[in-house]
C-alpha cells in the first residue's frame, strides 16, 4: 500500500495489471503535480500498461503557470516527459495548452511555442483562454485582446501540426497492435481502432468477427493524427 496505509494511484494501477485477461490499460489525463517517478517507472515495468500519457502542460511560461495555479514549473514539466521517455522511447505523448490568459505577453506564449518545439507531442488540444464565472482571472483587467489570442492560438497550432507530422512518420512500416472498435464510418470495407499509443488505425476487415480483437496491422499510409495499414496474416 501507499504511504498510512493509502492506496495510491501506481499502487491501483499495479492491482489492476494483475486482473486475469486484460490486455490493455489506459489513464486518462493526468496532473504534472502527480505524476511521480513510481508512477513512470510503474508504466514502463507493467506490460499491460500502454505507453499513451496525456499530460496538460497549459503553458511553457512559470509566472503564466503560477497565475493559472498549476503546481508546477515548466522545468518540472520537461523532466516529467524526459524521464518517460528514457524509460518508453516510443511513447505517445499528448497534451492540453491554453494561450491568451490574462496578462500573457508575447516573450511568455514563444515559451509556449518553445516547449512544444523542444518536447515534440504526438498532439496537443489547443484552445483560446475564455474567462469562466466565479474564477479569479475572469475578474482580472488585464485580458488579452481576441485578436491577439486567434493570431496566438493560429500560430501554436501550426506548429503542433508541424511536429505531430514529424512525430507520426516513426510508425511507417511498421507493424502495430490494433484493438478492434468498429466500422470506418467513412469506408464501409475498413474497420477502424487504436493502437498501444491509443492512435486511431483503419484498415480492411470485417467488424462481425474482428470487434474487441487485437489485430496486428503492417502500417502502409502516415497522417499527422491517424494511421492506415493492413492486417499481417496470422502465422
Amino acid at each position: 500500500g501507499g504511504v498510512g496505509g493509502k492506496l495510491t494511484f501506481t499502487d491501483l494501477l499495479r492491482y489492476v495489471s494483475d486482473v486475469p485477461g486484460l490486455a490493455r490499460i489506459r489513464f486518462a489525463t493526468s496532473h504534472p503535480r502527480y505524476f511521480s517517478p513510481r508512477l513512470i517507472a510503474a508504466c514502463a515495468e507493467l506490460p499491460n500498461v500502454c505507453e499513451y500519457f496525456h499530460i496538460p502542460f497549459q503553458s511553457g511560461d512559470n509566472d503564466i503557470l503560477k497565475a493559472m495555479a498549476r503546481g508546477y514549473t515548466h522545468q518540472k514539466y520537461r523532466r516529467i516527459v524526459e524521464s518517460i521517455r528514457a524509460q518508453m522511447p516510443d511513447a505517445t505523448l499528448t497534451a492540453d495548452a491554453i494561450v491568451g490568459f490574462p496578462g500573457e505577453t508575447e516573450a511568455q506564449f514563444e515559451r509556449t511555442l518553445q516547449l512544444v518545439d523542444d518536447l515534440a507531442f504526438d498532439n496537443v488540444n489547443t484552445a483560446a483562454y475564455s474567462p469562466r464565472p466565479h474564477t479569479p482571472a475572469a475578474l482580472w483587467a488585464n485580458q488579452v485582446s481576441e485578436e491577439v489570442k486567434q493570431d496566438r492560438l493560429q500560430r501554436l497550432n501550426r506548429l503542433v501540426q508541424q511536429k505531430a507530422a514529424e512525430r507520426a512518420q516513426r510508425f511507417a512500416g511498421r507493424i502495430e497492435e490494433v484493438l478492434v472498435e468498429g466500422v470506418n464510418p467513412k469506408n464501409p470495407q475498413q474497420v477502424m481502432g487504436r493502437t498501444r499509443g491509443n492512435r486511431l488505425t483503419f484498415f480492411p476487415g470485417d467488424r462481425a468477427t474482428q470487434l474487441g480483437q487485437l489485430v496486428r496491422v503492417h502500417i502502409t499510409e502516415v497522417r499527422p493524427f491517424s494511421l492506415t495499414g493492413h492486417p499481417v496474416p496470422a502465422t
